[in-house]
């Protein structure tokens, strides 16, 4: 990283933190890096050491606006630049997309929005000759921007190309347009707690869903919230909190989740009171996956393994839950990165390790057993046709539908098969920030 990039002591306040967004969006951008391998371990950007809290959140905001927005940011600037944004000085490109997000989107004034953003420019030796041009977009974005903006709501231009031409081929262009509505909020923080969902709801100031998980704003780190530290709940959406709860009642049943980490799902089963066996193949997964299990005293087996090649027990297991690796396009609303670092080819490729993983726990499944399959991708292949495709080779493999009173009487989520389906905009509520949920799919399988 260059050492100019880094804050000296007398920085004016707020520039390290745009700093380091920067480097960030530009590591997305441009070196398809992901958010998660930017922000957290080895590889995580070393300015975030110096950065306070108050800043770090900022930076967080930063980052995730520009790209929740980036399409619309795209088209501002397109209608606000002659000739385009400046291709050989990544600095100047995402000094006018973190300033314009600040003007249009975030409570900044818009006068520290610019300021800052042409100190960004200034500071590096590439940009500093577009200074000027900076300055000039960033005024112009503050008088004519939300206007623009306005130009093209409900064109879904948040989203790739390729992907809005799959929701809407899939689920109909109506609900692809209410979905892609949904991903520009920032969401809420979800949290499934141990016991007395009310009562967590009432000390942080959140609400209970109906499925039962605490959905809150959060302001502040997670680790100083109230009942963190005493591992009285953990952090997981709403909807995958739902697959786990469909094997029914697993108390001292053998369940096997396979590519567990960071252990959301594990912790549910142990609470249950099943004897779990959680198996990751990344030896820093299964470690954080241990602190988390240690924070909440709960106990299960961990296993460093690949899935498909781990041999398992001789008698196999009552259950298995796999959350399958897959493109991830329904988390987008919390990891908005996936919708840049993703491609349709990518489908294929996480297809074909899926139908491995599912031949694999078919043979790991005691006869009676159950197998709860899931994903958190929107796309069918990975979904529906991974099931049906099983279905089809595994002739002692039989689907257990969904009732929608197993998840809360919310009809809208259960398929005409019988499967778990919910999408980012399920949900709704009257604060765009406190709607929405992760785009699931599951499905339920015994074994004759």
């Amino acid at each position: 990283m260059p050492s100019q990039r880094f804050a000296p002591p007398s920085e004016v306040p707020g520039l390290a933190a745009r700093r380091i967004a920067a480097d960030i969006v530009d590591g997305v951008l441009h070196k398809h890096r992901t958010l998660d391998d930017q922000l957290d371990g080895s590889g995580a950007h070393p300015g975030l050491k110096t950065l306070a809290d108050r800043d770090r959140a900022l930076m967080r905001r930063l980052v995730a606006t520009v790209l929740r927005r980036l399409g619309t940011l795209g088209h501002v600037l397109s209608r606000l630049l002659d000739k385009g944004i400046p291709s050989e000085a990544p600095r100047a490109q995402s000094a006018l997309l973190i300033g314009a997000a600040q003007i249009l989107w975030m409570d900044v004034p818009d006068h520290a929005a610019v300021d800052l953003s042409v100190r960004l420019v200034q500071s590096d030796r590439r940009a500093a000759r577009y200074a000027g041009l900076v300055n000039a977009v960033l005024r112009r974005c503050a008088r004519e921007g939300q206007a623009l903006v306005e130009e093209v709501a409900g064109k879904s231009l948040d989203l790739p190309p390729w992907l809005l031409a799959r929701w809407s081929a899939h689920y109909g262009e109506a609900t692809a347009r209410d979905m892609a509505l949904a991903l520009g909020h920032e969401p809420s923080l979800d949290l499934t707690v141990k016991s007395d969902a009310e009562q967590w709801a009432s000390r942080l100031h959140g609400e209970t869903l109906p499925t039962g998980t605490v959905r809150m704003l959060l302001h502040g780190a997670v680790t100083m919230l109230p009942g963190f530290a005493e591992g009285q709940w953990w952090v997981q959406d709403a909807a995958a909190a739902l697959p786990a709860r469909l094997f029914g009642d697993i108390k001292g049943k053998s369940i096997a989740d396979l590519c567990a980490a960071p252990g959301g799902k594990t912790a549910q089963l142990a609470l249950s009171g099943a004897q779990v066996t959680a198996i990751d193949r990344s030896p820093a997964r299964v470690a954080r996956l241990r602190e988390n299990l240690t924070r909440l005293s709960l106990q299960a087996e961990t296993v460093v393994a690949d899935a498909v090649e781990w041999a398992g027990p001789a008698d196999g297991f009552d259950g298995i839950l796999i959350d399958a690796p897959c493109t991830s396009t329904g988390t987008i609303r919390r990891h908005p990165d996936v919708s840049w670092l993703r491609q349709e080819s990518d489908i294929a490729a996480m297809t074909a390790l899926q139908q491995r993983l599912l031949k694999k726990s078919a043979s790991l499944l005691k006869p009676g057993g159950t197998l709860v399959y899931c994903t958190c991708s929107l796309e069918p292949e990975e979904g529906e046709q991974a099931v049906a495709a099983l279905l089809a080779a595994e002739p002692a493999l039989r689907r257990v539908p969904i009732e929608a009173s197993e998840v809360a009487g919310l009809d809208e989520i259960i398929t005409a098969a019988g499967d778990l389906r919910t999408l980012p905009s399920h949900l709704p509520n009257a604060d765009p920030k406190l709607g929405g949920l992760d785009g699931f799919y599951a499905a339920r399988l015994v074994k004759s």
